[in-house]
């Protein structure tokens, strides 16, 4: 798993080569945490824009990096090397001023959707029109991607991405409906042969083989 910048860096070339079109990354602070800091956050998004050029980068706002969602949307102003966007996910209180402060500081934003009354509460937000992407984001398989797929507005771009044993289940649904995919050791270890996976890269090349897609 990369952690460090150099390490995130190097994977973020390797994905890239393998068939990435963008990286989402967890910056880590100097004890291994997750952190929004502008120290870390800063580093990782210089490190990879110096390895692999014209990369999107993006970042997670989760609630597991900082429970306080004003922290969270306060954490962009301090950037210097701002990522071209960010994930914010519907499940977590505050997520409408995230977006918010996201979009106020030039930076994308990506909806993470996990539920239907999720796709619909982005629907009816003010937001539904000016994210870069809906993730949709399951573990129940393509039944329940697709359940949430048709409620994202017409308009909007869509990436799936599953977890676990139904990954790569979702992954192929992805490809057939049209739709770009996600995946990483965050979301699944092992190949879809059962193999455990050496490396992000080594998953990215499967997603490619398996959609027959690349960038």
């Amino acid at each position: 798993m990369p952690l460090t910048p150099a390490e995130l860096a190097s994977d973020a070339k390797a994905v890239r080569d393998a068939g990435a079109f963008a990286v989402h990354v967890h910056p880590r602070a100097a004890g291994g945490e997750q952190t929004l800091a502008a120290k870390a956050c800063d580093a990782a998004v210089a490190a990879i824009r110096a390895a692999v050029r014209a990369l999107p980068v993006g970042l997670s706002t989760s609630e597991g990096i900082d429970p306080d969602p004003f922290a969270r949307a306060a954490a962009f102003k301090s950037w210097h090397h701002r990522p071209d966007f960010v994930s914010v996910n519907l499940s977590e209180l505050g997520w409408g001023g995230i977006m918010r402060a996201a979009l106020q500081a030039g930076i994308a934003v990506e909806a993470g959707l996990e539920s239907p009354a999720e796709a619909e509460e982005l629907a009816r937000s003010p937001f539904a029109h000016r994210i870069v992407r809906a993730l949709v984001e399951v573990d129940g398989g393509e039944p329940e991607a697709r359940a949430i797929s048709q409620l994202i507005p017409r308009g909007v771009s869509q990436l799936w991405h599953g977890y676990g044993d139904r990954t790569w289940e979702v992954i192929a649904a992805a490809a057939t409906a049209g739709f770009d995919a996600r995946v990483g050791l965050e979301d699944v270890l092992v190949l879809p042969d059962g193999r455990v996976a050496a490396d992000n890269a080594e998953l990215v090349a499967a997603a490619v083989e398996l959609t027959g897609r690349r960038p």
